[in-house]
């Protein structure tokens, strides 16, 4: 079965901004399946606009702010 974006629900999602992008956590349910959380980041290019990027690394200042982010979403997978 294809992936399908109409089945994907959004639960929670908040992100913050850095000098060189966003990091984003969210919470995703596929089809009303299990909730998994998604750690996104998006770079900026010469013209300022956001694009997606593969996470990689994350440095000690950016993990000291998703940590409080996730720990935000944890009690919404229950």
């Amino acid at each position: 079965m294809p992936y399908d974006n109409s089945l994907d629900e959004q639960l929670f999602a908040k992100s913050f901004d850095t000098d060189f992008g966003r990091l984003t956590v969210s919470i995703y349910s596929y089809n009303g399946g299990q909730k998994k959380i998604q750690i996104s980041r998006e770079t900026k290019d010469k013209q300022d606009n956001l694009k997606f990027a593969k996470l990689g690394r994350v440095s000690k200042e950016e993990m000291e702010a998703l940590i409080p982010i996730i720990q935000e979403a944890l009690p919404k997978m229950d």
